[in-house]
Formats: structure tokens, C-alpha cells, sequence
């Protein structure tokens, strides 16, 4: 009895041990009771868009100061230009970046486009996701209705300023002006001013009174919008700026006035190349191709067309009644049969019927590419060079979309390193975030890499992994005439400038199938020297442009293009035959050359050769110099002659370089 009775309180004993270790842990904590289906339920709750977007700014481009500040100038920038260019108004914007703080700064961005009526104002500029232009099927620079009111979020997370937002739609209307903030919980607009109705400025001197009154920095123009946001941001100049940013846009969008202020009171004006708006892109329907069968079922229970043919007819782009008859033969379902009543068997063998039908490409009025000519005149205005050249493709399809890849190419001329000014130079280096003075030359010029930023170094006589900001005069000096006087070239890397939509991107580039396609380019082939998986080297500039109703953006913050196989061949294609034309040039180049080099080898010996001769049979020198001089040029010219497939000779002036060519000769611009 007792061996029993003692067992029993030990198993009593090892229980209660066990409860309480399921209670405590080893520090003696109780631990917190496990979640019930009921309490989990409990806990779930709906979450504002605004408010994961503030959790998460960098899908948006606001991963850090500098970024920020770009990305807010550009998406003030690019809504400005869609207003202006829907309008038909010849684009006019004031950017002006203002320094109010240590790493605090205003950024303001004014057009003259149509304005903004007044109850849309705190929706535009107060909610994200609110846009005209997400469902619309035409070429835009915005898509998502998301940009300004993130950057107006932004600054309200970093300062604690409200978005400021004033607008006029006509000369004699009056103007409103409008201080607001979103509330993320909601995802709705707060507005700050007048009581929550914002203000009313009427044009006339009362109205000129209230604008100092609210310290407005208002252009006075007949109609148009300034937006002023406050925020916290770092300014930099060179790769990846708000300066570069603007350059880039100017050179895209040649009928657009830029007028900018630099937070150092700098100020520089970029006057329009055309007063021709780019025609007015259409907006088109979905094409059938594009439409995934999820989508597709969902528009047949959401149309009001009253048979089958009509939906397909109404809904798709290129659908005549022949093709929707067709389709709805192979798909076993009846014309006039009532598409609400379809159920996801008829709409799945719709779907695979369509993808059996042979559909013309969407229509493509709906894009406005930059053109070959206007390419290359920015190109040449804004890059000094030798040879430009520009290639547009004809427009293709992924995934219904419409697409056109434009390509222009620069060669020649000096790198950016080699333009920048002594002051220039200053604040970049004073401005700069690099550790190293190799990494400061490498991330703020195009086209430098680690080998031409140790040829300047070495130049100037200074250490490699010496702080750029540590620099005394005298070094700058040192630094700023090696840069001037290296050849860059042998060592400079290709540099790429890329567009969506006329709208410059600016990082995430090793992510861009742009990026990829280039460096799956063999660049050997066309002159250029390449090593595997690298840019080629040489001075060049690669500007490549896709224009598409929607582009393929691998973020929120549309930095990259996504690598979709038929945008990757388009832009092969277009890369080639730029390609191609360079080819060309450096090939006759190099043949120019090489005649110039033998007749100085015949030149240097001619006049030894006239004087041995004379004194050998005391014939006249000066005669016999010109004689052989005549033999020597007839020898360089015979050599350099090019035969065709049938021996006849080929003039070097009639090499036919194809359209959309610029040569330009630097001797003639000396």
C-alpha cells in the first residue's frame, strides 16, 4: 500500500510540474494564452490603401531623401504635362526647388495647363487611387492615380506640412486655393483652409492682396495649377537628379518650356524646340487577345449589349461582325444568344475560340511616339557628338497592348565629366554621399567607369579612397583640369537614357528589360568594344523610348520595365538598326583614316627621296619632289577604292546611311 500510495503522489507531483512549465517559461514569464478562431476573427479589420502606401513609400520611390525629391518633382511634372497636352496647350512649367532647413525643402511645380475645377481638387491631390486615367486605354505618362497624393503623403509624414494646391481655370474665373492632407485610415482628403471649404481668390487686386496674404508663390498666368509640397529630401546634382531628370524630360518632350530654380537660386530656362503639340492619342477598346478568361467572365455578367455577337463586337477593339460570328461558331454558342446567361463553360470556350481566331493588331492611334526627327534633334542639341542616329519600330502587341520602341543614338563628342564647371564640381563634391573619391566620379557622371575614374585620379595626383568632401582647393583645382584633360573615351561606358511614355527613368536600371536588352546586345559586331555581360565601351549615348497604352512597370514607383518576350525582340530589333548605321560610319571613319596615314608615310619620305634622286642624275628637285608627289597621292587614293560585285568603282560620298542619319564634321564646328 504504501509502494502505491507513493506513486501516486508522484505522478500527482510530475502533473503539477507539467501544468506549471506549460504555464511559465524558464525566465518564470507566464506565457500569453493561444488565439481562438472567435479572437482572431475579432482582430481582422479592412486596411486603407493610404495607409499600407504609408507603410510602405518605398513601392512608390520614397526609399530615401534623394529619391524622394526626385520622385515629387516628377510626378508634379508628369501630371502637368498629360493636363497640358489633353488640353491642347503648348506645356509651360516653373519647378522651383526652395532649401527652407536642414534636409527640409519645398518643392513647387506650376503649368499653364487647364486647371482643375474645384470639388475635384482635394480628390486629386487627397486620395490615392483616384484618377481618369487607370480604365482609359491610350498613351499617358500617369496610370495608377496614385503619384501626387503619395508625394503630398510623404511630405505630410516627413514635416507634418499640408499639400498646397492652388488653381485657375479661366482668365476672369476666380482662383482656389486649397491647404489639405489625406487621412490614411480613410484614404480620404482633410482640407486645412477656409474652414474646410479653402479659399476663393478672385482676380483682381483683392485677389493679389490674399496671394501675399496666404504666401502663395502663384505665377500670374490666365489658367493653370501650382502645387507646393514641403518635405524632407536631400538634393544632389549629376546620375539620378532632379537637374538630370528635367534635362531628360526636355529632351523627350521638345514642345514643353522648362523653367527651373535650383535650391542654390540657380536658374536655367529650356525654351520648347517645336510649337507642334504631338498629335492627340484615341482611346481604344481592350483587344481581344489581352483578356484573360477571369476578366472575360466578369464583363459578360456586367454588360447591357443584349446577344453574344453585340458584346464582342461593343467590348473588343478590332471585332468585326464577321470575326464575332466566327468566334461564336468555334465556340459552339449561339449570336444571339444572351451573354448574362453564359456561365463559365460558354465563357471558357469563348475565350479559347478567340485565341483560335485570327484578329487583326489593335489600332494604334492610341500611341504618340517622340518620332526619328524630333529624336534626333534632341538628341543633337542637347549631346555634343559625331555621328546621331535614330530607328522607330512598327508598332507590336504583348498581351493586347499596343507598343512602339523607339531608339536614338549619339557618338562621339566629351563626356559629362569633362562639360562640369569648377563651381559645378564644388557643390557635387561638397553635396556628395560617396566614401571614396573613385566612387564619387563613377556614380555621378555617365559613362565613367572604375577605369576612367582611376585615369583622372592618377592624373591629378591623388589617392583613390580619398573623401571627396575632405578635398582642399587647390586638389578641386588639380581634379577638375585632370577630368578636362583625360581621354575618356577608351575607358567610357555606354550611357542609356530611358523612357515610358516620353517620362525619363531614373534607378532600378540593372531590373529594366531595356538594361537587359543592351547588354544581350553583341555591340562587337557594329564597332564598339564589349566584354561579356557589360555595356560596350566608347562615347556613346543610347536613348530608347516605349510608347504603350499601358507599360509594364515591375513596381508601383515605374522605374523598371518588366522583361515581357515580345517588348525584349522589339527592342533587339530597334537596337540593331541604329546598330547597324554605326557600323557604318566607324567603318568609313576608320577608312579615312588609314588613307591619312599612308600618305604621311609617303609625305615624310618624299622630299629625301627628290634629293637622293637629284643628286644621283642632277635632276631637278623641286620637279621631281612634285612629280612624286602626284604618284603618291594617285597610290593613297587607288588604294582606298571600294569595287562592287561588278569591279566598278564606289564613291565614299554615296554610302547610303538610310533615313534619320546626322553627320556632323568637328573640324567644320571649329
Amino acid at each position: 500500500m504504501s509502494d502505491t500510495t507513493s506513486l501516486s503522489e508522484g505522478d500527482e507531483l510530475i502533473q503539477s510540474h507539467g501544468e506549471a512549465a506549460a504555464e511559465s517559461n524558464g525566465e518564470g514569464r507566464t506565457n500569453r494564452r493561444r488565439a481562438t478562431a472567435q479572437s482572431m476573427a475579432a482582430s481582422q479589420k479592412e486596411i486603407s490603401v493610404s495607409e499600407f502606401f504609408a507603410k510602405n513609400r518605398h513601392l512608390l520611390g520614397f526609399d530615401n531623401p534623394r529619391k524622394a525629391l526626385l520622385t515629387t518633382v516628377k510626378e508634379a511634372v508628369d501630371n502637368a504635362l498629360d493636363a497640358c497636352e489633353e488640353a491642347g496647350i503648348l506645356p509651360e512649367i516653373w519647378v522651383h526647388i526652395q532649401r527652407v532647413g536642414e534636409d527640409r525643402f519645398k518643392v513647387g511645380v506650376q503649368d499653364n495647363g487647364p486647371g482643375i475645377l474645384r470639388q475635384q481638387i482635394p480628390l486629386i491631390f487627397g486620395k490615392l487611387l483616384y484618377g481618369s486615367k487607370f480604365h482609359r486605354m491610350r498613351m499617358s505618362r500617369g496610370q495608377q492615380g496614385i503619384g501626387i497624393s503619395a508625394a503630398g503623403m510623404y511630405g505630410l509624414l516627413t514635416t507634418g506640412k499640408p499639400v498646397k494646391i492652388m488653381s485657375k481655370v479661366s482668365k476672369r474665373s476666380d482662383a482656389h486655393y486649397y491647404e489639405l492632407q489625406i487621412d490614411t485610415k480613410r484614404n480620404r482628403p482633410e482640407i486645412l483652409n477656409g474652414k474646410g471649404e479653402g479659399v476663393v481668390i478672385e482676380p483682381n487686386d483683392k485677389g493679389r492682396r490674399d496671394i501675399e496674404k496666404h504666401g502663395i508663390e502663384w505665377i500670374e498666368i490666365d489658367h493653370g495649377t501650382r502645387v507646393t509640397i514641403e518635405l524632407e529630401a536631400r538634393y544632389l546634382r549629376g546620375r539620378g537628379s532632379v537637374d538630370d531628370y528635367l534635362e531628360q524630360t526636355a529632351m523627350a518632350n521638345p514642345h514643353v518650356t522648362l523653367h527651373y530654380i535650383d535650391p542654390d537660386a540657380g536658374l536655367w530656362d529650356r525654351p520648347r524646340v517645336t510649337d507642334t503639340l504631338p498629335p492627340e492619342p484615341r482611346e481604344i477598346k481592350p483587344h481581344p487577345y489581352g483578356v484573360e478568361l477571369g476578366r472575360l467572365v466578369g464583363m459578360l455578367r456586367e454588360t447591357k449589349a443584349p446577344t453574344v455577337g453585340q458584346f464582342l463586337i461593343q467590348s473588343f477593339s478590332r471585332v468585326s461582325p464577321a470575326v464575332a460570328r466566327k468566334i461564336c461558331e468555334t465556340a459552339k454558342i449561339g449570336v444571339r444568344s444572351s451573354p448574362v446567361k453564359c456561365g463559365r463553360q460558354e465563357a471558357d470556350a469563348i475565350y479559347q475560340a478567340i485565341q483560335q481566331a485570327k484578329i487583326p493588331a489593335p489600332a494604334t492611334d492610341c500611341l504618340v511616339p517622340i518620332g526619328e526627327d524630333l529624336i534626333l534633334k534632341g538628341l543633337h542639341q542637347l549631346l555634343p557628338g559625331e555621328f546621331y542616329a535614330a530607328a522607330t519600330r512598327p508598332p507590336a502587341v504583348y498581351r493586347g497592348n499596343p507598343f512602339v520602341i523607339e531608339v536614338g543614338l549619339a557618338f562621339g563628342g566629351t563626356s559629362a565629366a569633362q562639360r562640369v564647371s569648377r563651381e559645378g564640381l564644388q557643390e557635387m563634391l561638397d553635396a556628395s554621399d560617396a566614401r571614396t573619391l573613385r566612387q564619387f566620379l563613377s556614380s555621378s557622371f555617365d559613362g565613367i567607369g572604375a577605369d576612367s575614374a582611376d585615369k583622372i585620379i592618377a592624373e591629378a595626383d591623388m589617392r583613390p579612397r580619398v573623401s571627396p568632401g575632405k578635398l582642399e582647393p587647390e586638389e578641386i583645382t588639380k581634379l577638375h583640369e585632370a577630368m578636362r584633360n583625360v581621354n575618356l573615351n577608351d575607358g567610357q561606358s555606354m550611357s542609356i537614357l530611358r523612357y515610358a511614355n516620353r517620362v525619363p527613368l531614373q534607378f532600378q536600371a540593372a531590373a529594366c528589360a531595356i538594361t537587359q536588352t543592351v547588354l544581350s546586345t553583341n555591340w562587337r559586331s557594329y564597332g564598339l568594344s564589349q566584354s561579356r555581360g557589360s555595356l560596350p565601351s566608347g562615347p556613346v549615348t543610347l536613348m530608347v523610348h516605349m510608347a504603350s497604352v499601358w507599360v509594364p512597370f515591375t513596381s508601383e514607383s515605374k522605374e523598371a520595365v518588366a522583361s515581357y518576350p515580345e517588348i525584349q525582340k522589339e527592342l533587339r530589333l530597334a537596337l540593331q538598326s541604329v546598330g547597324r548605321k554605326l557600323a557604318m560610319f566607324l567603318r568609313k571613319r576608320l577608312r579615312v583614316k588609314h588613307e591619312g596615314q599612308r600618305r604621311q608615310i609617303f609625305l615624310r619620305y618624299l622630299g629625301e627621296v627628290a634629293k637622293a634622286v637629284s643628286r644621283i642624275n642632277s635632276a631637278d628637285e623641286e620637279k621631281l619632289y612634285e612629280q612624286l608627289l602626284e604618284v603618291a597621292k594617285k597610290r593613297t587614293l587607288d588604294a582606298d577604292v571600294r569595287l562592287d560585285d561588278r569591279g566598278r568603282p564606289i564613291d565614299e560620298k554615296e554610302i547610303d546611311f538610310g533615313k534619320n542619319v546626322i553627320i556632323v564634321d568637328p573640324d567644320a564646328e571649329i
